[in-house]
């Protein structure tokens, strides 16, 4: 492009018989980064400037969670949910006005909820307390408390279908975590790992949470959707006591295998047939001392991941109901490893 960037390609360089690509590939990469780098620096300020921040009170002052304290936790949060409801609703923001307050309904169990600028909250489906099986669903880009009611219809398909394939006296539970500020798809920060390295302390220590309510001996499983399998490898490197990490519609994790993870937890990964992702350049690269990009395609025989099905959905469609991808899923979360069709 006679730019000069810089740009060197890590990942995605050599075919699969171990010969040095083209340079037209390498280059035709480095062009759709550098685009979609571009098309970022110019979108942000203008998108990030279209809506101010919405107020909303300091999270609740809560104990710290246990099997006999949940009750108290989710009732603080779903009155800080209301207040925050109130606050938007006299800023004028009538749409976050009632997601707040669809957050705060009885029968709601939130485990976090932070009500200010784009919003985080943790929503628990399922008896936490006494589960045995925990899925813990990692949102990517443009997940934000306006779009709450379409995370949350992913976690209540899954809890749906884990409650009706669940052995007799399994007890399943479901959360929709978001835990940190997501990246906007179209956006520098969509690109890189910085969104990612903030959000996995956040992560890991949910998880270590989820060890003390449910116990030791309850298994955990990460569900990562595209930029969240970013935050979700960054999480497995602390180890923090994951047995299955499953990664779809994913722009790669940071890592060029699975091994590199460091993780005793089995791997999986899928891409449904119609997911625009399989588009996205897998590469790291250089850009003025930044790396960009994420490397190796997680459902690349490289990768080392466990490949399952997941149909001809596409970058949303991992969870809808009767899919293939929500039954491989769900037999992921139970341990039904066994009957996960591979693709």
């Amino acid at each position: 492009m006679g730019l000069g960037f810089g740009v060197v390609a890590r990942a995605g360089g050599r075919t699969a018989r171990g010969a040095r690509a083209p340079v037209l590939t390498v280059r035709r990469l480095r062009r759709s980064l550098l685009a979609l780098l571009i098309t970022g620096a110019v979108v942000i300020p203008l998108s990030g400037a279209a809506r101010p921040r919405v107020p909303a009170p300091a999270p609740a002052a809560v104990p710290i969670a246990t099997a006999s304290t949940l009750d108290e936790v989710y009732a603080a949060h779903r009155a800080n949910a209301a207040a925050a409801s109130r606050m938007a609703e006299a800023h004028g923001d009538h749409g976050r006005a009632a997601a707040d307050r669809d957050l705060a309904g009885p029968s709601r169990h939130l485990l976090a909820f932070d009500g200010r600028g784009s919003g985080l909250a943790t929503e628990v489906f399922g008896d936490l307390a006494h589960a045995d099986r925990i899925a813990v669903l990692v949102p990517g880009a443009d997940t934000t408390l306006d779009t709450w009611t379409r995370f949350r219809a992913t976690a209540t398909a899954l809890y749906g279908r884990l409650t009706r394939d669940a052995p007799k006296g399994s007890r399943p539970a479901v959360l929709a975590w978001l835990g940190y500020e997501t990246p906007r798809t179209i956006s520098t920060t969509a690109l890189t790992t910085t969104r990612a390295d903030q959000a996995a302390p956040r992560l890991a220590a949910l998880i270590r949470q989820l060890h003390v309510v449910a116990g030791p001996g309850a298994r955990v499983s990460l569900l990562c959707h595209s930029y969240g399998s970013v935050v979700c490898a960054r999480a497995a490197s602390a180890r923090p006591g994951v047995s299955d990490l499953a990664f779809v519609g994913s722009p790669g994790t940071g890592v060029d295998s699975a091994a590199e993870l460091r993780t005793s937890a089995r791997v999986w990964a899928a891409r449904g047939g119609d997911d625009w992702i399989a588009e996205v350049p897998y590469v790291r690269a250089d850009l003025f001392g930044t790396t960009v990009g994420f490397g190796t395609d997680p459902v690349s025989p490289a990768y080392g991941a466990r490949v399952f099905a997941a149909g001809d959905g596409g970058h949303s469609d991992y969870w809808t109901p009767g899919s293939v991808s929500l039954a491989n899923l769900a037999r992921i979360v139970l341990g039904r490893t066994s009957e996960v069709t591979r693709a």
